[in-house]
């Protein structure tokens, strides 16, 4: 256990340039208390005691306002940055050295069973506002970029952008035939259809009217 907080420590001051001693994330940085929270709750809830498994995640959510279940799996040297709204579900697993930030939700979409929540592999960072729900894959060394929502897998070493994301990079190169800018508009596309549709029927009905 001693282990383990002196890598979560080292991890968080590798990361944030803002930390500036240990002493700093020990008792001021809510990410690791939630971390270090959900680690005791871990525990408890292994050894077949739920309800204090329970109530230890549901103090820490009052104190931190971060929620991860206790049946969840998270790795080592997890850094749940700033880390306000972050919510973690129970069938989550979490890989080695991942990054979450603020607002973040590994969920579930609530058509599933058992295994409803999504699998990160390591050095997997999730963005601000990010949503991956389901129970999906996420490539180690995966970038979700803040805001987006994933419902489907992600392969290793890519970046994901959007709603719903899409796959923009792989091992750091550009993803061909990807366009950003000029994403067509599915409802233009179809205010389009009907408007030669309309005209369409316009030109019969004149052709019917001279007849």
């Amino acid at each position: 256990m001693f282990e383990t907080i002196k890598e979560d420590i080292a991890a968080i001051k590798n990361r944030d340039p803002a930390a500036r001693s240990a002493f700093e994330i020990m008792f001021l940085y809510s990410g690791y208390k939630a971390v270090r929270s959900y680690r005791r709750a871990h525990w408890l809830h292994n050894h077949g005691l739920r309800f204090l498994a329970r109530w230890e995640s549901q103090r820490c959510v009052r104190k931190t306002n971060i929620e991860i279940h206790p049946a969840a799996q998270i790795g080592r040297r997890l850094f749940i940055d700033h880390g306000t709204g972050v919510v973690i579900g129970e069938t989550t697993i979490i890989g080695d050295d991942c990054t979450i930030y603020q607002g973040v939700t590994l969920g579930g979409t609530g058509k599933d069973k058992g295994k409803r929540h999504p699998t990160l592999g390591n050095g997997v960072m999730v963005g601000a506002g990010a949503k991956v729900l389901g129970p999906i894959n996420i490539g180690d060394n995966t970038r979700i970029a803040a805001g987006a929502v994933v419902l489907s897998d992600i392969p290793n070493d890519s970046t994901a952008v959007g709603v719903p994301a899409r796959v923009v990079r792989i091992g750091g190169e550009r993803v061909k035939n990807l366009d950003q800018i000029h994403v067509s508009d599915p409802v233009a596309q179809e205010l389009c259809k009907l408007q030669h549709r309309i005209s369409e029927l316009e030109k019969k009905l004149e052709e019917q009217t001279k007849e």
